[in-house]
């Protein structure tokens, strides 16, 4: 039911109205106040109001935060001093889909042994109704949005202010404008009226449906322009010569600017080995973790680790919250800006590498991989199954997984040096060939 993010799916097949009033109720079995909002997709609306019914039948008061950014929702379980949140939400996902997300009092999604506790729950029909006297009320909060904007300009110092781009993507990360904006600085959005049809763009902000952001960038005086998907936890961004920067380059820079020797950044098994080079540049290192913003989370609540990230674009600094905040991303990289300067030079100073992906298809894909973790373990020394099977060559480095939601199977290979990436690739797809794929 729940993948690495929730559960996620089409409006009427996967996601319906009676899951969401099951959500509810299993939610509600152990909390006395759940927070919940929503992305701009109209489906949130049906969805919301079967989640809070759910909820509330089990004895649990719903606050209703309406239109709300992942990020705030996330925020505001702690600050409502609630004991669980729900963010209806597909995310990236297109207009078809919605989802459910859920949410603890640190801001950190609910772990595997919650989701699997929710799921149990759900199936066996785990809770009891309460009577008509113990019923949880619903009330609505409208001023989560403007705690989050104060929260960011408390947390995040600009001393000259930028002129900086926004495209909202018809999503809910307005709060990205209005935190700039009490920054000081100069904001232009794009996109920035709620639609869950998303008609600007795709909601995910890709290189390729973010051209508009870039060409708006370039042909203006803005020092940067940032990009958001439908609710606002992810955050990519565009230099002001209008270039796109890939996830791990802006992962490196986040990475180095946290961390001090010593500290450690946890990033997902496939990140590029320009990450870890970033960091041992000032002493720090990388802790692998699962690929998924959950699992980022969860190593970043350990004492060590200053920061984790994905290169799609989800950012988090455990001080301020355990939630992919892509406004706070969005704030600290205009900071970064306007203490060191131009984002295009900035993103030079990380060495990059060639990366080679290619996906495998098979009916097996389970088989296959049990095949591949055999071989790999008689042919090679370090080997990581913390997610697929992550091979560390002298000359670089293969994963092979199975794609969660296809019948595929995902390798990607990188190395110093082009011709040694194609070389690793080829490596990866023949180990992948002689299990049977």
């Amino acid at each position: 039911m729940f993948g690495t993010s929730g559960i996620r799916g089409p409006v009427g097949d996967t996601v319906t109205s009676e899951l969401a009033l099951s959500v509810g109720r299993a939610v509600g079995v152990d909390a006395d106040r759940i927070v919940v909002g929503r992305d701009p997709r109209e489906s949130g609306r049906v969805l919301t109001d079967a989640l809070a019914a759910g909820a509330r039948e089990c004895g649990a008061d719903v606050i209703d935060l309406g239109l709300a950014a992942t990020p705030t929702i996330a925020r505001a379980v702690g600050w409502r001093d609630a004991d669980a949140g729900v963010a209806i939400t597909a995310s990236h996902n297109p207009a078809p889909d919605n989802g459910i997300k859920l949410w603890t009092p640190s801001g950190q999604a609910f772990d595997e042994d919650q989701r699997t506790t929710i799921e149990r729950r759900i199936r066996e029909a785990d809770w009891k109704l309460a009577d008509w006297t113990g019923q949880g009320e619903r009330s609505r909060w409208n001023g989560a949005r403007e705690r989050h904007v104060d929260r960011l300009a408390d947390a995040v110092a600009i001393d000259e202010p930028l002129s900086v781009v926004v495209d909202v993507g018809n999503g809910a990360g307005g709060v990205t404008a209005d935190a700039l904006a009490a920054l000081g600085c100069s904001v232009e959005t794009l996109n920035a009226q709620p639609d869950g049809s998303f008609p600007g763009r795709p909601s995910e902000p890709t290189a390729e449906n973010c051209g508009t952001l870039a060409a708006t960038v370039a042909g203006t005086d803005a020092d940067l322009g940032i990009a958001h998907d439908g609710d606002a936890d992810r955050m990519r961004a565009v230099a002001g010569d209008g270039t796109y920067l890939s996830g791990d380059v802006l992962l490196a820079l986040f990475g180095r600017e946290a961390a001090e020797e010593g500290d450690r950044v946890a990033v997902p098994v496939d990140t590029s080995l320009a990450v870890a080079d970033a960091l041992a540049s000032v002493g720090a290192e990388t802790t692998r973790t699962p690929v998924g913003d959950v699992y980022v989370a969860e190593r970043a609540s350990e004492s060590d680790v200053v920061f984790g990230g994905e290169p799609s674009g989800a950012w988090i600094w455990p001080e301020e919250t355990l939630c992919p905040d892509g406004p706070l991303a969005a704030c600290r990289l205009a900071a970064l800006v306007a203490r060191r300067g131009p984002l295009a030079e900035l993103a030079r100073e990380i060495e990059t590498y060639p990366i080679r992906r290619e996906n495998v298809e098979t009916e097996a894909k389970e088989d296959v991989m049990g095949r591949v973790r055999e071989l790999v373990a008689g042919r090679y020394d370090d080997v990581a199954t913390l997610d697929g099977v992550r091979v560390d060559r002298e000359n670089g480095w293969f994963l092979v997984r199975a794609s969660g939601t296809q019948p595929l199977i995902r390798v990607t290979a990188e190395a110093r040096d082009p011709e040694e990436a194609d070389a690793v690739l080829e490596e990866a797809l023949g180990v992948v060939s002689d299990a049977g794929a």
